[in-house]
Parts: C-alpha cells; sequence; structure tokens
C-alpha cells in the first residue's frame, strides 16, 4: 500500500474514532438498499461498489443489490438517485467525474454538490502514462525530447474518459509539448491500437495496466499519484519526473441523494471504512488494482471541496473535455 494511502487510513481511524456512535434512523435498514452504478457492467466502478455491496449485505443485514444505469459519463445513473427519496435505500456510485460534470455539460439535471448526501470514498487510483514497447523514448525526459523533436501534432495519446483527457492535456501543457489527443469509449477501446504500434501512447487507470505487463506488452513510462504505486512500485510519479503539478487520483465513491438522515450517512460511511480494511476487501481492492479510501464525512467534505477548486481551475485552463 503507498504512503498516500496509508495516511489516508490513519486519518480515517482518527476521524472514526472521534466521531459519536451513529444511531440508527429508526429500524434502518428494514428492506434492501439499492446502490445505482452510473456505468456500465464490468468496470472499476461496478466492480468496486459489487465488492462493497457484497461486504454490506452481511454488515447492515439485509440485502444491498446493485442496479447498472450507465448513460452520458455517468449522468443517467446519478440523476436517477439525485431523485430517490431521501430514506437510505438508494445510493449511487461514481468516479470523480460526477463533480467535474458541472463544468463539463451544459444544463446539467442536477447540481452535483447540492442534490447528494457524500457517504463515503470507496476506492483511490492514480493514472497511468503508457508507451508501445516499440516507442523511441523509455521514460518522461526522452518522451518530452522526443516530441519537441517532431511536427505539431504527430504523437497521438489516447484517452477513455474526462479523468485521463484531463490527466492528459494537464501533462501537455505543464510539459510545454503538443500531443493529439484521441478520445476512445473505453480503455479496451484503445488497447489494440496502444499494443499494435498504432498508438505511442495512452493514459488508463492501474487496473487497465497492470495486465498488460506480464510478456511486456507495453511500457509504463509514470504514474499521475503524488507519491508511487504500491501496485507499481518501479515506475515514477511525474512529480518525481520534474512535473510537480501534473497530480491526479480518481476515486470511487458512494452518495445518496439530498437530505439524507445524518444519522444514516454516519453509519453507512463507518460501516464502509471498517469493511474496507478487512482482509476479504483487501484482497478484492488488491485484485482491482485499487487502494482503500476510507474517511470520515469531515475529511470526504474536503476531498470534495478541492475537487470542486480543481475543476473549476481547469476549466478556466481549458484543459477539461465539454460534452
Amino acid at each position: 500500500m503507498s504512503n498516500w494511502s496509508r495516511r489516508g487510513l490513519a486519518a480515517a481511524a482518527m476521524g472514526l474514532a472521534a466521531a459519536p456512535a451513529a444511531r440508527a434512523q429508526g429500524q434502518w435498514p428494514t428492506r434492501p438498499v439499492r446502490i445505482v452504478v452510473a456505468y456500465a457492467p464490468g468496470g472499476g466502478t461496478d466492480l468496486t461498489a459489487r465488492a462493497m455491496a457484497e461486504a454490506l449485505t452481511g454488515r447492515l443485514g439485509q440485502s444491498v443489490v446493485v442496479e447498472n444505469r450507465p448513460g452520458a459519463n455517468g449522468i443517467v445513473g446519478s440523476e436517477a438517485v439525485a431523485r430517490s427519496p431521501a430514506d437510505g435505500y438508494s445510493f449511487v456510485a461514481v468516479t470523480s467525474t460526477h463533480v467535474m460534470n458541472r463544468y463539463m455539460v451544459p444544463n446539467l439535471p442536477f447540481d452535483p454538490t447540492n442534490d447528494f448526501t457524500p457517504i463515503a470514498l470507496l476506492a483511490r487510483y492514480p493514472l497511468v502514462l503508457m508507451a508501445n514497447v516499440d516507442a523511441p523514448f523509455k521514460d518522461v525526459r526522452s518522451l518530452i525530447a522526443y516530441a519537441k523533436t517532431r511536427p505539431k501534432g504527430e504523437i497521438a495519446h489516447a484517452t477513455s474518459d474526462a479523468q485521463s483527457s484531463y490527466a492528459a492535456n494537464q501533462f501537455a501543457k505543464v510539459a510545454g509539448i503538443d500531443l493529439t489527443e484521441v478520445p476512445y469509449r473505453g480503455s479496451g477501446a484503445y488497447l489494440g491500437d496502444l499494443t499494435g504500434g498504432h498508438l505511442k501512447l495512452a493514459w488508463g487507470s492501474t487496473a487497465t495496466a497492470m495486465p498488460l505487463l506480464p510478456g511486456g506488452k507495453v511500457k509504463v513510462i509514470a504514474v499521475t499519484s503524488p507519491e508511487r504505486s504500491s501496485f507499481l512500485p518501479d515506475t515514477p510519479t511525474l512529480v518525481e519526473c520534474g512535473l510537480p503539478e501534473c497530480l491526479f487520483i480518481g476515486w470511487t465513491g458512494l452518495f445518496g441523494p439530498a437530505k439524507l438522515p445524518h444519522d444514516i450517512a454516519v453509519r453507512l460511511n463507518k460501516a464502509c471504512a471498517e469493511l474496507s480494511a478487512t482482509p476479504a476487501m483487501q484482497a478484492r481492492y488488491n485484485s482491482m488494482a485499487v487502494d482503500p479510501a476510507p474517511m470520515d464525512l469531515e475529511a470526504l467534505a474536503a476531498v470534495l471541496r478541492d475537487d470542486e477548486a480543481r475543476w473549476a481551475k481547469a476549466d478556466r485552463e481549458g484543459l477539461l473535455p465539454k460534452q
């Protein structure tokens, strides 16, 4: 586990110890609880949410069921939960794009802050800059040097979502190089082009990169976390490579509708934090190449405030894709 993850665990432990014991809202839950995954089945958010749903079923004494409602970068599933009763039986699992959508989507049908109750961060993960094995560079320094000798826009880098698009645009700007972004519909769509040599560069999560390492299918160039990932301990961060502004940690989070009773939010937050520390959940997280991210509600609110400031700045700088 990376140092930045250990600090999160320590903060969570302190916050949970300081928090008053949550009083159950009546006998909640008295019937099955629904977690809407705002993305397609089989992706990282879906797998993370299903792992936590299984664990919560045992903890809460009621079934916690997962329902996939993909569409519009998470907007379809999020809107469904925003319009659900605030009774503790409907939640949504989303990624960092939940907050980003405010700046990317005109006429967003909900407010990412005011129409939801933050519950928990389920996992965190950095993004990974990958290169084709035959690319004429081996690290960030040689990549930047190479790009500066090539015609404008000759080098393409693949992205698969708003998070990777932001990281890619930020990298190119800070490094002072011109790259052509090629957006794909999911990381699986670009893997053939990357491994086949049609692309020199691509951005993906640790979960995307890890299966490609055996057999040397790609070169892993750098990660976007402030410290090295425990899954890629030999891979430097972009900060180490002299690009201190190139920081990004993606997350999978759980949210309820606005005005959810505080007792329910506290109880569910505590359950998610405690379950993420169990050996069984640790094994599930490791298999998905993500880190647990337990924290109390106050710490979670601070993360979301930081995200709001980050995406507002990124929007002003033209680093976010528009839909």
